[in-house]
């Protein structure tokens, strides 16, 4: 799924992305608004990795999606 359809369907999306990354508070999710670069800021905020782990993960999930 490409990230003009996770936005369109940010609101569906939401549970997804909570089960994937539970750390992230409902106020981060508000936040991201469906934007895979804020989603990788917040995972990178929350979880203590790097940048590009972060990526990789966002990379992971689209698959899985």
């Amino acid at each position: 799924m490409n990230w003009d359809e996770v936005k369109g369907k940010w609101t569906e999306m939401k549970g997804h992305v909570k089960a994937q990354w539970a750390d992230l508070t409902d106020d981060d999710l508000l936040a991201v608004e469906g934007e895979r670069d804020k989603l990788v800021g917040k995972i990178q905020e929350r979880y203590g990795v790097t940048k590009e782990e972060a990526q990789r993960q966002v990379d992971a999930f689209d698959k899985s999606v």
